[in-house]
């Protein structure tokens, strides 16, 4: 139940619906599950249908329209009960299907509860309007909280991340996934404020509820204001706007937040990738250039001091297409901007470098050049644009303008000008300018990361969040969309790897009995399409370096190579509309892309004119502009470096290797390096969902959204939530944290075996459920949401124990009181004792005479030594006083220390045992890690052999050439001999030439019709394997029906013998009691009605069982068939096969065969690190142990404190009746000293 104030916050309703809402809905609904259905619609995706009629596997339906429509049951989806309309945990559908996602997905978005779970990732639903869901107040109702304890969010994945790290000891990473426009920058900017704010050290931080998780305009700026303020620093100059979203990130970035030890924010650092460089100078139709430009112009005293005339439509390279953004003010953006680079201690130099750099480039797009008369030699057409740019850039421009027109190139051992003509020199200036922006983007990059690791030796763990651009599929897509839609193709085989496969092998290897599901997501032939060898990136690379290539040869290449022979490469379809020429097609994941492969050779070249950098290299050295190019080796850089001796070797080496690096190579480093980031870190999934293509919020296109959850794994992903176990512990763990549930079983010294008994006995008190768990062989594994079940009985088990200790407690404080209580009743009595007493003594004359001397024996003594007496009392007893307390003091410190000693006495045991038992598994890892060296070892040796033997058929291969010389010598000769013969004959072989061509042509055309049949028959195979697996799957559907009928014949079988036992008892209870005869006789003939309607529905289920069998002979007899035809499809593709197999060489399969020993050495040296790494995380879980023996004895403290303070509050009550003892005692001494008592034995409470 939500707490009261939770629903009283303005972000409620739009994260979960009250229970009268919830209730009221459920009891509007006019359909159900039974007599309705849904049915595929090509416009609503899918829709509710009534059945009319179902005979069999037949329907009869009544469409929404009122229209009559007949259709198989198999082709529609059933319906889910009314209690799970918009639930918050899709994994929880009675029917799991496309149709039931599709509709609790827009429910829950008509509702604007854009968030649900969907297993264990989280789905987020872009409702294009501002929601009031991410503010503090929120924020503070999903800190500590569990996932099961709120409804969905973006919070909640992020807090269970934080738990996660802080738990584990383990690296997290945020994947927030999905097509542009989708929403996933705006996740990564909350995620992070969510992290600033509960990684923050400020303990005064706001808290009163209603302001936005963003930056607090402070005096000073702390670390958690940076790192929020990094994002749109950085947007600034990343961001743009496309056809399907204004503020889309054209790079991608992983935000690493590191945290201490205790959880507390100690910095930060960016990486970022694939930069859209193009942007800078060219944007497609309804597109714009980066935001920073146009924040720039809408500054006048900027304008003024870069002299940037107001009107930016004369800037052609930055208004080729839109200059505003709807609902986008670059004017407050701009402001926005800088007080982030303020936050980021940007000095004032430096952010007026960066728009100078942006200002200058926009100048420098402006230069106009014209080629001269019959020559092949461009000049200047103008200088106001170049001089403007050079101004800015600190450089002379006529030598920056003419290394643009005539740079210096070394030939031989000159150093010679080249001129350029017209399209060279604008090829030049693009190229400089997307180099300088994208340099300063890196430069910028590196500054944030300078503010962000000012204390990262402290770090312990990080959290990392990716945001990348999503899947795109534009008009036109070139280069810099494949390499877009490559990385979101590695995120999603990633995604699937971890979700589907990596899952399964670990219940493999922990033997648990599970059958592997493939679910069909594989996306490697795709992903080897791009980046193996002979793929497309490695062709692209090989064309690069060959001489007079060019695009139109590239395409040619891959056509042949890949065209008929890779199922994930297509020729394009022709455009429509606005679409432009493509030259081949991919099919993605997401959907099949059309490329166009224009300037692709030069855009992964990324040639630069060498005399123009070094023109800017001579500018301040303090500068931006020497800062970006200082690492870029020009090739007068590298001869002087050259000329100076070995002290310059390294610097030479740099430049040298980044010359020849390609882009494409320079991006599949980077992809490399963040797919190993990831592997190395636990991750969570949010899957970023676009409603529709109008960016209108409230409107769902259902074949959109489909088709997305369908690409994203959506579906598949809860399948094996629920199927599957995706919570796990080790057992030392799982001993450690639960063995509160059962510690008599705990106490067993084998922690597997003491975590088998604790389930054992927690099934047994049916507290949970044997199928919810499974025992592997190093772990335990849950389903889903059964750990959340553990904690609650384990938060049970410690309040029983705290009632308890309390009960305890408050018994011993009785058993005190109560004793306090008996000693002063007795004291009572002595009191009234002596008073009776003294009423007997007061009338007898000798007290009388006693009490008159007393005094005057009394008046004999002086004064002085009463006094002296009183205060040597006194002090005696305030000295015995305060030894009692010392005394009481010193007993309790040393009980204290010993609990204290038995307590890490018995944590050190444990942490022995934990230790033995890591030992044992670190052995068994070396143990295995030798293994594998010996394997691999083997491998070395069978490749070494595999090269002696390629080296051994080489030389066959040689000795069979030198004998075929010697036979073409020898045929020569003997040609000589008849040449005068064949001079003779030469038309008639010419003719014959000829005749051999036609051949040859028609045996190719043969060979090509024998290919497509070849392709035909695969087909057809393909089909066929599919029909079979569908005619078995129906087999074993009919079949389980067919078991189930028999049960059902069984129980009626059943039935009937009891019924028939009743009818026996009736009938003798007849003839015994004739007076009831009327009575019985009626009931006879009820049961005997009972009896035949049995019957006959026996009868009625018997016929239905011959008819299923029936049914089965048909389908197994078509499966024979079917068969039969697969094996004659088999015996003609082997055919076919063996034909092909014919054409190959063998040097071909010998290359093979090293290919494949080659790759296995790798992945046998891959597994080496992997074992490498495992033994690693072995040693970092050990301290990891030791930090969860500390968090134990913490909370040990805490309750020793709230114990202490319950003492304390029992002893002030008893301070208290003291005192009221003490006012009695009081009372007594003023009534002895009131009536002159005598001197007797009166007992008092000590």
């Amino acid at each position: 139940m939500a707490n009261i104030d939770f629903m009283l916050d303005p972000g409620w309703p739009f994260l979960r619906q009250t229970p009268d809402e919830a209730l009221k809905e459920q009891a509007a609904r006019k359909y159900d599950n039974k007599s309705h259905t849904w049915v595929p619609d090509p416009t609503e995706g899918f829709v509710i249908a009534s059945i009319s009629v179902q005979e069999g596997n037949n329907l009869s339906l009544t469409m929404p329209d009122g229209s009559q429509k007949k259709m198989q049951k198999d082709d529609c989806q059933e319906i889910n009960p009314a209690k799970f309309e918009k639930t918050e945990d899709m994994s929880n559908l009675t029917f799991l299907n496309e149709a039931s996602v599709l509709h609790n997905l827009r429910q829950r978005y008509y509702s604007m509860m854009i968030y649900t779970y969907s297993g264990l990732f989280c789905v987020f639903i872009n409702p294009y309007k501002m929601l009031p869901i991410y503010t503090d107040s929120v924020a503070n109702m999903y800190i500590g909280k569990r996932r099961s304890e709120m409804p969905p969010h973006l919070f909640a994945v992020s807090d269970e991340a934080y738990r996660n790290m802080i738990h584990d000891q383990e690296n997290q990473s945020m994947l927030i996934t999905g097509e542009s426009g989708a929403g996933k920058t705006e996740n990564t900017k909350k995620v992070i404020a969510y992290f600033a704010r509960i990684g923050s050290n400020n303990k005064t931080a706001n808290t009163d509820g209603k302001k936005s998780v963003r930056f607090k305009d402070l005096g000073e700026s702390s670390l958690e204001d940076q790192i929020v303020q990094a994002n749109p620093a950085i947007e600034a100059f990343g961001n743009g706007a496309t056809t399907r979203n204004y503020n889309s990130s054209r790079y991608g970035k992983f935000i690493r937040i590191h945290f201490n030890k205790k959880g507390k924010l100690v910095g930060g650092d960016i990486e970022h990738y694939l930069l859209e460089k193009s942007r800078v100078i060219k944007q497609a139709p309804g597109e714009r250039s980066y935001h920073i430009f146009y924040q720039i112009m809408t500054q006048k005293k900027l304008r003024e001091r870069y002299q940037l005339v107001e009107d930016i439509r004369k800037y052609n390279s930055v208004s080729q297409a839109e200059i505003t953004v709807p609902g986008m003010d670059d004017k407050e953006e701009f402001r926005i901007t800088d007080n982030a680079f303020d936050v980021m201690g940007f000095s004032d130099r430096e952010k007026d470098d960066l728009y100078k750099a942006c200002a200058a480039i926009m100048h420098l797009m402006c230069s106009k050049f014209k080629q001269k008369p019959r020559e092949e030699q461009a000049e200047v057409d103008d200088m106001e644009a170049p001089t403007r740019a050079c101004r800015l850039f600190g450089s002379d421009p006529d030598i920056f303008v003419n290394a643009l027109t005539r740079p210096r190139i070394k030939v031989g051992t000159e150093w010679v000008n080249k001129g350029q003509n017209l399209q060279q020199v604008d090829w030049a200036v693009g190229a400089l300018s997307k180099a300088i922006y994208a340099r300063m983007f890196t430069w910028l990059i590196k500054r944030v990361n300078v503010t962000l690791q000012a204390n990262l030796e402290d770090s312990e763990n990080y959290i990392g969040v990716l945001d990348i651009a999503g899947f795109e599929i534009f008009d036109r897509n070139s280069f810099e969309q494949l390499w877009i839609n490559f990385v979101n193709e590695k995120l999603q085989q990633f995604f699937n790897h971890h979700m589907f496969v990596l899952e399964q092998e670990e219940y493999q290897r922990e033997n648990i009995e599970w059958t592997f599901i493939d679910f069909g997501l594989d996306l490697q032939t795709c992903i080897e399409l791009i980046e193996k060898p002979l793929g497309i990136v490695s062709m692209l690379d090989e064309e690069c370096i060959v001489p007079k290539a060019s695009d139109h040869t590239y395409v040619e290449k891959l056509i042949n190579q890949h065209l008929g022979k890779h199922p994930n490469f297509q020729k394009p379809k022709p455009p429509k509309g606005t679409q432009a020429e493509a030259h081949f097609a991919i099919v993605h994941y997401a959907g099949t892309v059309r490329y166009n492969a224009d300037q692709w050779l030069d855009k992964n070249k990324d040639p630069l004119n060498d005399s123009a950098v070094a023109v800017l290299k001579t500018g301040d050295k303090n500068g931006l502009m020497f800062k970006i190019w200082e690492d870029y080796m020009t090739d007068v850089d590298r001869e002087e470096n050259a000329s100076r001796g070995k002290a310059a070797q390294p610097i030479k080496k740099k430049g040298k290797s980044a010359s020849f690096l390609t882009v494409s190579t320079m991006y599949r480093e980077s992809l490399s390096s963040l797919m190993n980031m990831l592997h190395s870190t636990h991750p969570h999934f949010i899957r970023c969902i676009i409603p529709n293509e109008r960016k209108k919020c409230g409107l769902v296109d259902a074949p959109l959204v489909l088709n997305q959850l369908t690409c994203n794994g959506v579906l598949e992903g809860i399948r094996i939530c629920r199927k599957g176990f995706p919570n796990r512990l080790v057992y030392p763990e799982f001993r450690f944290r639960y063995a509160i549930l059962a510690a008599d079983e705990a106490s067993v010294a084998d922690a597997a075996e003491a975590s088998q008994k604790m389930l054992a006995r927690l099934s047994k008190e049916n507290k949970i459920n044997v199928d919810s768990y499974k025992t592997g062989s190093t772990k335990v594994f849950f389903r889903a949401g059964m750990l959340a079940r553990m904690e609650e009985l384990r938060d049970e088990a410690i309040a029983k124990i705290m009632v308890k200790f309390q009960c305890a407690a408050r018994h011993y404080l009785g058993q005190c009181e109560y004793k306090r209580r008996l000693d002063q009743e007795d004291s009572f009595v002595v009191i009234q004792e002596n008073i009776r007493k003294w009423t007997k003594l007061r009338a007898w004359p000798w007290y009388r005479l006693y009490t008159r001397l007393k005094p005057m024996l009394k008046g004999m003594r002086s004064n002085a030594e009463v006094e002296a007496l009183e205060r040597k009392v006194k002090d005696l007893e305030e000295a015995n006083k305060a030894e009692e307390d010392l005394k009481k003091k010193l007993a309790d410190d040393l009980r204290a220390k010993i609990d204290e000693f038995e307590e890490m006495k018995a944590s050190l045991e444990r942490e022995r045992m934990l230790m033995t038992r890591r030992n044992c598994e670190i052995d068994e890892l070396n143990k295995s890690v030798k293994e594998e060296t010996e394997k691999v070892e083997e491998w070395s040796r069978k490749a070494k052999e595999l090269e002696r033997d390629n080296a051994r058929e080489k030389k066959e291969a040689d000795e069979r050439e030198r004998r075929l010389q010697m036979e073409k010598d020898a045929e020569e000769a003997k040609n000589r001999v008849i040449l005068e013969k064949l001079n003779t004959d030469l038309k008639t072989l010419q003719s014959d030439h000829e005749r051999m061509i036609i051949a040859r042509k028609n045996q190719e055309h043969a060979n090509a019709e024998l290919m497509d049949r070849f392709d035909i028959l695969q087909d057809k195979f393909i089909r066929a394997d599919e029909q079979r697996n569908k005619m078995r799957e129906d087999y074993d559907t009919m079949e389980e029906k067919f078991l189930t009928e028999n049960r059902h014949k069984d129980e009626l079988a059943k039935a009937n013998k009891r019924l028939e036992n009743q009818l026996r008892q009736l009938r003798t209870l007849l003839e015994n009691s004739e007076k009831d005869k009327h009575s019985f006789d009626l009931d006879n003939k009820k049961r005997e009605e009972v009896i035949m309607d049995l019957k006959s529905k026996a009868t009625h289920d018997a016929n239905l069982i011959t008819k299923l069998q029936v049914n089965i002979r048909r389908l197994i007899q078509r499966i024979e068939e079917l068969e039969e035809e697969l094996d004659e499809e088999r015996k003609l593709r082997m055919k076919n096969e063996r034909r092909k197999q014919e054409l190959e060489t063998d040097l071909d399969s010998v290359s093979r065969q090293m290919e494949e020993a080659h790759g296995e050495l790798s992945a046998q040296q891959h597994l080496n690190k992997i074992r490498a790494e495992e033994l690693s995380n072995l040693q970092r879980e050990l301290q990891k142990r030791n930090l969860n023996a500390e968090t134990y004895i913490a909370d040990l403290c805490s309750m020793q404190y709230v114990t202490v303070n319950n003492l304390r509050n029992l002893s002030q009550q008893a301070a208290s009746l003291e005192s009221e003892a003490n006012r009695v005692l009081d009372a007594r001494k003023s009534m002895s000293n009131g009536f002159n008592l005598p001197q007797v034995y009166i007992q008092e409470e000590e």
